[in-house]
């Protein structure tokens, strides 16, 4: 597996996120509704990366910046939030998403973020177990799905 930073709106990040656009139709019923805009991956303020086995794109995942009042008061003053991941269906039970995430962390330790959070869901219990396997704990809700119930907010500390 390759891992290549690429931007938000490269053709094979965009076909992944169209096959994670569906997993959320399927899990919850619609789309995903969190404004995301392709700037706020661009370095200094995030990154987005694509996983490749040989020339396929097999996943996905960014981290970016974000003021740090917006997280409920983490003790970390230079937060950042994981958005995106996602590894395509057929790939699945090789690891991607765990090499993704330590992909995503190390670069955010580089660029001087001190905490990683995230929003995922009770209808991704594999996402959930990952996070948690990662040292991810609990955090306040914050963002788009901070009232929804079934709404899963984890954060790490780097």
């Amino acid at each position: 597996m390759t891992i290549k930073q690429l931007h938000y709106d490269h053709p094979d990040a965009q076909l992944l996120m169209e096959q994670v656009q569906g997993e959320y139709v399927t899990r919850y019923g619609g789309r995903d509704g969190a404004r995301m805009a392709a700037e706020e991956f661009d370095p200094p303020q995030g990154v987005f990366v694509v996983a490749y086995d040989g020339d396929k794109p097999v996943a996905v995942g960014g981290w970016r910046r974000h003021d740090p009042d917006a997280y409920g008061g983490l003790p970390g003053r230079h937060p950042a939030e994981i958005k995106r991941m996602y590894v395509a269906a057929s790939e699945r039970g090789r690891g991607l998403a765990r090499d993704v995430l330590a992909y995503l962390e190390d670069n955010a330790r580089e660029a001087g973020v001190d905490w990683l959070v995230l929003e995922t869901g009770q209808r991704q219990p594999e996402a959930v177990a990952l996070y948690r396997s990662s040292g991810y704990v609990d955090v306040p809700h914050f963002g788009t799905y901070a009232d929804a119930p079934m709404a899963v907010h984890l954060g790490k500390q780097l």
